[in-house]
């Protein structure tokens, strides 16, 4: 709790958050901000049920299996 409590104080993200999220050299407001971004773009996606025309690719948190999922798609369409 005091590494959790010192590294909030410093404004850096806990290592202990990373480990569940995704690494970025950001400090935590910013970390936070585009994390928050993150998941309101995964949200909207679910409830729309559909890829929209344009992708946030760096707001993906595995951007190269969404590129596989999307040529795979194309491939078995045509």
């Amino acid at each position: 709790m005091e590494l959790l409590g010192r590294q909030l104080n410093l404004n850096l993200v806990p290592g202990s958050w990373e480990k569940y999220a995704y690494f970025s050299k950001k400090n935590l407001i910013d970390w936070f901000s585009d994390m928050l971004q993150r998941v309101i773009q995964l949200v909207e996606w679910q409830e729309a049920l559909e890829t929209p025309a344009v992708v946030w690719i760096s707001g993906l948190f595995n951007p190269m299996s969404y590129l596989t999922a999307i040529m795979q798609v194309t491939a078995r369409a045509n």
